[in-house]
């Protein structure tokens, strides 16, 4: 099977040396320090199961590669619309698009049922340009855990002991090609799992995310330290309650141990992704992961006060920073 990783960051990088290891000729598509080390040396990943040391096709022309099997899309959030802008050279009619990323994923609403089935999300995907150049067919949910820097150009360093990636389809399936890139993933030495409930799975992370993410970004820590404050830890409780109400009013079934998620997450010393991005001055995921909750809390009707505070702050100090908006 012929795969390209759209984005070879660290989640991206990670994933890429995967599927090679799981027999799938790879090429990824990155830029920078980063492409021109992986076109040297090829892709180093450091995991709790060693030193992977992989040879891939690297460049920053999808051109260059041409039409594959499977696109898997690891970008952050604002990097859509140049994905939408260059993955034409990389589709044929049956390529499948997984899209590995944190948040509300734009074809949501695709295959949702009930009253808002087929509503469209412009926040995180302005102009339809993604609906329009891959089409919500061919997409694919995807949900990772698998927390992971990149420590020079072309290293990967993976901090996660049982690195996780969760696929599914829109319609709730099981389908062939899922089953395939779960299997491939597994394959290359982490967990690929097909699920038929790729919302909630989505969900699951999502709920953690917005509260460990939002709290992160307002206090410039990781969440074992903030968890050390008492009034962090009611307010995150809150928070996850609210997204766990969001989620069930449009039918996915995430799980409701709250006390769980801020134990599981009180121990961890590595800053979510989008704490980096502040730090490093890269442009932050706002909409996909905080905004568009509260999008669908307004379609939902479900009540949000909590969430809705950390992320109007969270929006603001972004703005301030020159990284969301205008």
């Amino acid at each position: 099977m012929r795969v390209c990783v759209y984005g070879a960051g660290a989640i991206g990088g990670h994933l890429a040396a995967r599927l090679a290891k799981g027999g799938a000729e790879v090429s990824v598509i990155a830029r920078g320090a980063h492409l021109a080390a992986i076109q040297a040396n090829g892709l180093e990943v450091h995991a709790v199961d060693g030193v992977h040391r992989i040879k891939v096709q690297a460049t920053d022309d999808p051109r260059e590669v041409g039409p594959v099997d499977a696109v898997f899309v690891t970008v952050k959030a604002p990097a859509l619309p140049a994905v939408a802008a260059g993955i034409g050279p990389l589709l044929k009619s049956e390529t499948s698009v997984p899209f590995v990323m944190n948040g509300i994923p734009w074809w949501f609403f695709f295959h949702l049922g009930g009253p808002h089935d087929g509503q469209r999300l412009p926040r995180i995907d302005p102009d339809d340009v993604l609906f329009k150049a891959i089409g919500p067919e061919r997409a694919i949910g995807g949900v990772v855990y698998s927390a992971s820097a990149v420590i020079a150009p072309g290293v990967i360093d993976v901090e996660q002991p049982k690195s996780r990636v969760v696929l599914g389809e829109p319609n709730g399936t099981l389908s062939p090609r899922v089953v395939a890139l779960a299997d491939l993933i597994t394959k290359g030495g982490i967990s690929g799992e097909a699920t038929t409930e790729i919302r909630t799975e989505i969900w699951n992370k999502l709920i953690g995310n917005l509260a460990g993410g939002t709290l992160a970004v307002l206090s410039g820590s990781a969440p074992k330290t903030v968890y050390t404050e008492p009034a962090a830890r009611e307010t995150s409780l809150r928070v996850m309650h609210e997204a766990a109400a969001i989620a069930q009013a449009l039918g996915a079934r995430p799980g409701v141990n709250h006390e769980a998620r801020v134990n599981s997450q009180s121990g961890m010393d590595h800053k979510p992704s989008i704490l980096q991005d502040l730090e490093l001055g890269r442009p932050m995921e706002i909409d996909g992961l905080f905004d568009a909750p509260l999008v669908l809390a307004r379609i939902a009707g479900v009540a949000t006060p909590s969430l809705d505070l950390l992320v109007a702050l969270c929006k603001l100090r972004a703005r301030v920073s020159g990284l969301y908006g205008s």
